[in-house]
């Protein structure tokens, strides 16, 4: 059993613990510490046979209250001690009310932290693909073409329903919106420059580079997301297979090769919608309407689109793989990588199609 002994000195009294210091074996010891009607001024520790948390709690709180000195603790004692006594702090119910301005600032600080780590991360995991990218390059037996395949599948050729309906009801938005506009001036046949201009150059790609973010960037962050929590990618690593080349590159390579060819779909598609639309509510013939296309709209406007169009593929593929790769912890970390996914690359496509909107008109494509 735990006991002490007091020893009288021109120090003053001095407490030593004798025998284990454990919670099994204190015994009474606590209620005759407190019992103690002098005050001890050293407390001596190097005849204890062990000590655990509850014994370095009782040693912490005898030197707290009597203001004495801890001597003889080996190493274990002392860092259990240094311990419980970094513990001994009041706790409040309630925390203080921070300030709502300063809240806000912090929120909006943290926020910027973020997206800011976030981008370099971004701009890291770029470089690693392109590092790839040259890899498989070098030696070519290293491109899996099966892979890539079957994402031009997933991404491509099962997206073709989805956004053939979406990009035919914008069409139909488009030309029914513009017309009521124009048709206070008597302008209705301007309807036709609107729905070719505007899609070719911009709706088009942009709105399918949306659902393709919304549609495949998140099955690539959750299936990316997946196989991190079932150890698949460190398991890949071991034996001597890059992730990057495996899982990334053949994403983002159907991806930046599908884009064009989604967008060119999307705004023939588009453009149909608003044929149909102006041949019923107009009565301009789709053969009238296909000639006015092709005199209003010109080439540059196509060419835009198919530039932008891989560029927005890159970004969504690489989002998607990004905030895949860094699930860690658990299963519900998937569901917010996979959102953050779909919103980091939709900020990222708006954000460089304003660039280009930008660019394309400062060289005289307008």
């Amino acid at each position: 059993m735990a006991d002490f002994i007091q020893e009288h000195g021109e120090a003053g009294c001095e407490l030593s613990f004798l025998g284990s210091l454990s919670i099994a074996r204190l015994g009474d010891l606590p209620e005759r510490l407190g019992a103690l009607a002098v005050p001890v001024d050293a407390i001596r520790l190097d005849r204890i046979e062990h000590i655990d948390t509850i014994g370095a709690w009782l040693v912490y709180r005898l030197s707290r209250d009597h203001g004495a000195e801890i001597k003889g603790a080996d190493a274990d004692a002392a860092r259990l001690i240094e311990q419980v006594s970094a513990s001994d702090k009041p706790v409040r119910m309630r925390p203080d009310r921070t300030p709502p301005h300063i809240r806000v600032l912090g929120e909006i600080g943290d926020a910027t932290a973020v997206a800011g780590h976030t981008l370099l991360g971004l701009l890291g995991f770029f470089g690693a693909t392109m590092i790839a990218a040259w890899n498989v390059i070098r030696h070519p037996s290293r491109f899996r073409i099966n892979a890539v395949v079957q994402r031009f599948e997933v991404v491509g050729v099962s997206a073709l329903g989805i956004i053939g309906l979406m990009s035919f009801l914008i069409g139909i938005v488009i030309a029914q919106q513009g017309a009521v506009q124009l048709r206070q001036f008597g302008m209705e046949t301007f309807t036709i420059n609107l729905v070719g201009r505007i899609t070719l150059r911009e709706l088009g790609v942009l709105m399918t580079a949306i659902m393709v973010a919304g549609r495949s960037g998140s099955a690539f962050a959750a299936q990316l997301g997946t196989m991190k929590l079932t150890e698949e990618v460190d398991a890949m690593r071991t034996i001597g297979v890059s992730p990057q080349e495996a899982l990334v590159l053949p994403r983002v390579i159907a991806t930046v090769a599908l884009m064009p060819l989604l967008g060119f779909y999307a705004s023939i598609v588009t453009i149909f919608g608003g044929m149909v639309w102006c041949w019923i509510d107009l009565g301009i013939p789709p053969i009238t309407f296909i000639q006015r296309i092709r005199e209003v709209v010109p080439l540059t406007d196509l060419y835009v689109g198919l530039v932008k169009a891989p560029v927005f593929g890159a970004i969504i593929a690489m989002a998607g793989c990004f905030q895949g790769m860094q699930v860690k912890a658990n299963a519900e970390e998937v569901g917010l990588r996979t959102t953050s996914a779909v919103v980091q690359a939709i900020f990222l496509v708006i954000v460089l199609d304003a660039f280009f909107a930008v660019f394309f008109t400062s060289i005289g494509w307008i």
